[in-house]
């Protein structure tokens, strides 16, 4: 779908999508369990791949009516903006599956999946898509081996197709924490349902702490006691500068009530916040609810506007956040924590004086695309000055002059709305090439923005 955005101002209220990575997990969690209700959560393509996977296990997920899903298609059963979701567990003991899991676009799905699947006593092969089955799999196939699993990409390159059959007993094990955080959640996640319990030794420090501080968050909450550890074995408070993590075997996912609510997601409201910044209309604000405290790293999304001389403020207590345009100065923004705000960063970028430095950004080529790559070459198209370097994105905003131009989203939801925003305050028209990739984490994206103003037409959307 080729989605054209005009400039354009944008004012008014809109709320925040459910947070990606809270339903991810919270709906494996409740495949773990014998049983819970996941409430707001967010309906997209990379969370229905992790709802068939928690089908495909021997549980199910559909309407929390109750009635008997089990054997009913996975996605016709998780409409799009449904407010929860029920979900009848396999209790610590996935199924051999039936057929091959595919995660589709999802590495999420893909990473915490591939742990599950080596609790199961028998075979289970994952796959993806051609994005997917180009990204790194190799450290937590390694892990998973030294555990006692058989873990192996079919093509013997680290990549899906995989093909994992356990059943995982627990064990010590060390992996590194520079190529993602999700091999630490998938571990943790499923060490809690082993009979030994897992201990891992983190090679590297750890990128992405914040995801993890996320699943060591929504575990508690369903009842599962994980905990980082420091180089001297003492207990941490967070997952950042953990040498390592330590979850107990034969435990049981059960949260309070039965049931876990979704917050709100901060990699979405920063696309949101990013509009307010440039196009907002002159003495007026976009008004962002459902933006409530959580462990999400990019809530720093806030403190980075901020620093870039954005107006704009956060009630915690009532989780709304406002923002005016302003004018924008470039700042040194190091991601190695928040690596999904690249492309926002960039964006914004690309509108303020002076120089934004992104740095410690190489893991962030090894998303659903190169998005280093992906930002600095769509975005010079349309106008803007950029350097790129292995590990480093400069945008220099003081030299660029958006424009309105044709540019490829690369398949890629977070590259598709970041350039969104950036067109906002391009001259004339931008169109953005495979429009549709937004349902991947924020589905409704173009009819939000479109409420709040954007300039907006979508050709080849199918409506």
């Amino acid at each position: 779908m080729d989605v054209h955005v005009t400039n354009s101002t944008v004012r008014g209220t809109t709320r925040a999508p459910p947070s990606k990575s809270y339903t991810h997990r919270a709906l494996l969690a409740a495949g773990y369990s014998d049983g819970a209700t996941v409430r707001s959560p967010l309906v997209s393509a990379d969370t229905r791949a992790t709802a068939r996977a928690v089908t495909a296990f021997g549980g199910a997920v559909g309407p929390e009516s109750g009635s008997d899903v089990a054997d009913a298609d996975t996605d016709a059963l998780v409409p799009d903006g449904a407010e929860s979701l029920s979900v009848d567990g396999f209790d610590g003991r996935p199924a051999v599956p039936d057929d091959v899991i595919d995660c589709a676009n999802s590495g999420t799905t893909m990473r915490l999946v591939t742990a599950a699947a080596a609790l199961a006593d028998g075979a289970t092969v994952l796959t993806g898509d051609g994005s997917l089955r180009s990204r790194p799999q190799g450290p937590l196939l390694t892990a998973l081996t030294d555990l006692g699993v058989r873990a192996e990409s079919t093509r013997g390159n680290g990549q899906a197709p995989l093909v994992i059959s356990g059943p995982l007993a627990g064990g010590e094990v060390a992996i590194p924490g520079d190529v993602s955080s999700q091999y630490v959640t998938a571990l943790l996640m499923a060490g809690a349902v082993t009979d030994r319990g897992i201990e891992i030794d983190l090679t590297t420090d750890l990128k992405s702490a914040p995801y993890v501080d996320i699943t060591l968050e929504l575990l508690d909450d369903f009842g599962v006691e994980a905990t980082p550890v420091g180089a001297d074995g003492e207990a941490l408070d967070s997952a950042a500068g953990a040498a390592g993590f330590v979850v107990e075997g034969g435990q049981s996912y059960a949260p309070a009530g039965g049931s876990y609510a979704v917050p709100g997601d901060f990699s979405s409201i920063s696309y949101l916040v990013a509009a307010g910044a440039v196009a907002a209309g002159s003495g007026e604000s976009v008004r962002i609810e459902g933006a409530r405290p959580s462990a999400q790293g990019d809530a720093a999304i806030v403190d980075i506007a901020e620093r870039m001389g954005v107006d704009v403020e956060w009630d915690r207590d009532e989780g709304v956040i406002s923002v005016r345009r302003s004018d924008l100065s470039g700042v040194e923004v190091d991601v190695g924590d928040t690596p999904d705000l690249l492309p926002t960063i960039a964006a914004l970028g690309a509108v303020a004086d002076g120089d934004t430095r992104i740095t410690n950004c190489e893991h962030v080529r090894y998303k659903e695309t190169d998005r280093v790559a992906a930002m600095a070459e769509e975005l010079t198209k349309m106008g803007a000055e950029t350097t790129e370097e292995p590990d480093v994105l400069t945008i220099h905003g003081s030299e660029s002059d958006l424009r309105g131009a044709t540019v490829d989203g690369r398949a890629d939801h977070r590259i598709v709305m970041s350039l969104a925003v950036a067109a906002l305050a391009a001259e004339g028209t931008t169109t953005i090439r495979g429009g549709e990739h937004v349902d991947v984490s924020f589905p409704d994206f173009f009819d939000a923005m479109a409420d709040l103003g954007m300039a907006v037409e979508r050709e080849g959307a199918g409506e």
